[in-house]
Formats: structure tokens, C-alpha cells, sequence
């Protein structure tokens, strides 16, 4: 299933268009394949390092998904362009991080051109507590840093007045159990 990222509304951002797509290819996996094309000169990109954990990724250029638990809690995961990611388990909005061990990083791609920046990866979250025969309820989201430090967010939906991935509407896309799809 692939949708298009919008930026917060009424804020200064580059002229970008980011897109995901987003699959289940095991019942117990994500992948996730976010693309930014447009005026990607204008993105601060970190540079290739090799892959590896690591925290406040959110800082700069980033990409982010959310994954809602049926206890109520959701799983949040980053992905740099670099190649670094993260993956946070919350007990509720905003409550309750906790830094999650056990996430099987499968498949990870990056690409970075003067026209496109790129990111693939397949995590496998089988040890989360997500059912795997239940469409998964999910957020999609990124942060563009540009050259000159100005951040702007990008969402499939910004349900409150300041831009806020954690908001429990922003989790729009239903995304069915592998064999579903």
C-alpha cells in the first residue's frame, strides 16, 4: 500500500514529495519503503554509516513509523537515511518509552542522488506482542532538516494544532495480515 506524506499544515517546507510504501511480507514483519523526490539539495541527508542502533534520530532527517498495540500502546520506529534506526516500545501516548530488543533488522537499503533519497527496510517485530492474523493500525511520518536547520514534519495525518506523531488519530492506515493483502 503506498500513500503520500503531507507537510504540517501552514509550515515553511521544502518543495518535496514523500511517499511509503508499506506491506507486511511475513505476518510478523513491516517493510517499509519511504522515497523523497523534489528538491532533495535542499535536505540535510546524514551521511552512510554502517548499520546500527541509535537514539534521537528524530533530530534530524528521519523516518518514522508507528504501530498501535491492542493493550493500547504502540511501537515506534526510526529510520535514518544514514542507515541507523530505532525501535520504541510506549505503554500509552507518550508514556512509558522503552527502548525495544529482540527487533530483527532483515532487509535494509539506502539511497541518496541529487534528485531522490531513499529508504528500505523489513523489520521483523514478531517478539512485540502484534497480532499476526489482524490488520495492524499504523502511522507514517517523516522529518526533513534542511541545509540551512529548518525543520519541517510530514504526515499521513496531523489530527492536532502542532505537529505530533504520537497523536493516537494520526494512526490512519490499516494495514491487513499478510495473506490479505
Amino acid at each position: 500500500m503506498t500513500v503520500t506524506l503531507a507537510p504540517f499544515p501552514g509550515s515553511t517546507a521544502p518543495d518535496l514529495t514523500i511517499s511509503v510504501m508499506a506491506s507486511r511480507p511475513r505476518p510478523s514483519s513491516l517493510k517499509l519503503d519511504y522515497e523523497v523526490g523534489g528538491d532533495v539539495a535542499a535536505v540535510k541527508v546524514p551521511g552512510f554509516v554502517k548499520r546500527a542502533r541509535a537514539d534521537e534520530l528524530w533530530r534530524t532527517t528521519c523516518f518514522e513509523a508507528f504501530v498501535a498495540r491492542p493493550d493500547g500502546g504502540y511501537v515506534e520506529i526510526n529510520l535514518s537515511p544514514s542507515g541507523f534506526w530505532a525501535v520504541y516500545g510506549f505503554d500509552g501516548y507518550r508514556e512509558g518509552m522503552t527502548p525495544l530488543d529482540g527487533v530483527e533488522v532483515r532487509d535494509s537499503e539506502r539511497a541518496h542522488d541529487a534528485t531522490w533519497i531513499a529508504r528500505t527496510v523489513t523489520l521483523d517485530l514478531d517478539r512485540l506482542g502484534l497480532p499476526i492474523d489482524q490488520p495492524w493500525r499504523i502511522a507514517l511520518s517523516t522529518v526533513i532538516e534542511t541545509a540551512d536547520g529548518a525543520i519541517s514534519y510530514w504526515a499521513l495525518a496531523h489530527p492536532s494544532d502542532k505537529p505530533d506523531f504520537h497523536h493516537p488519530d494520526s494512526f490512519v492506515l490499516e494495514l491487513p495480515p499478510m495473506e490479505s493483502q
